[in-house]
């Protein structure tokens, strides 16, 4: 009953309230962002996979400049990244804007994290399971590891949390993000790495430059 009706129920009461209290601050944080930004806006939407596979936008605040060199291309991250751009990162609230998308019903609060849609054709049958919940802002795999996990990993962590949801799961993993929130635990500022142990090495290259050039 929980994961069927209660569980969506909850994510829509508690982002219409928590977007009700947030909103002003929201509306700083995005109109510092958008002059740090050099004009590139405060926020970047990202097509990802949802529950079965839907494709929506994900909503983030940006935290990067579009600054480019002189052939045209977008400096490294490092040199776009903005001193408010770290903090935001550090203490995820680049995030926060994704409790829109809890309330349209694209998201959860708590679920896998939805990844890009590159990775839709190369999962196999049971990573694929990921995909029969909604995504969540937080999720089992961010509590145990985030940035720090292999994507291998990062999937089994996903898989369990599929088949094993409960309400008091869901509350475990909420005070677990706030203690990793608070002490800025396994927070990487940069891309994901680890895709060499599912044998993604040449849809690395590819992948990142089309996140750079589409997203940031």
């Amino acid at each position: 009953m929980y994961k069927h009706f209660f569980k969506r129920l909850i994510d829509f009461i508690i982002a219409f309230c928590v977007l009700a209290v947030i909103w002003p601050v929201l509306l700083g944080i995005a109109l510092w962002l958008h002059f740090a930004n050099k004009g590139a806006g405060a926020f970047f939407f990202q097509e990802r996979p949802g529950k079965g596979g839907k494709i929506f936008k994900v909503i983030k605040f940006k935290t990067m400049t579009d600054e480019r060199d002189s052939k045209g291309e977008l400096l490294p991250n490092k040199d776009r990244l903005t001193p408010i751009g770290k903090i935001v990162r550090s203490l995820s609230i680049d995030e926060l804007p994704q409790f829109i998308n809890v309330l349209k019903g694209d998201m959860s609060l708590i679920g896998p994290r939805p990844l890009l849609t590159w990775f839709l054709p190369l999962y196999d049958e049971e990573q694929k399971k990921r995909h029969n919940v909604r995504p969540g802002i937080t999720g089992w795999a961010q509590v145990n590891g985030r940035n720090t996990l292999s994507y291998s990993r990062k999937f089994e962590y996903d898989v369990w949390y599929v088949d094993n949801l409960t309400f008091m799961l869901d509350l475990k993993i909420v005070y677990m993000t706030i203690l990793n929130v608070l002490s800025k635990k396994d927070v990487a500022n940069g891309l994901q790495h680890e895709v060499d142990d599912l044998g993604w090495c040449e849809k690395r290259k590819w992948a990142e430059q089309e996140y750079i050039n589409k997203y940031k």
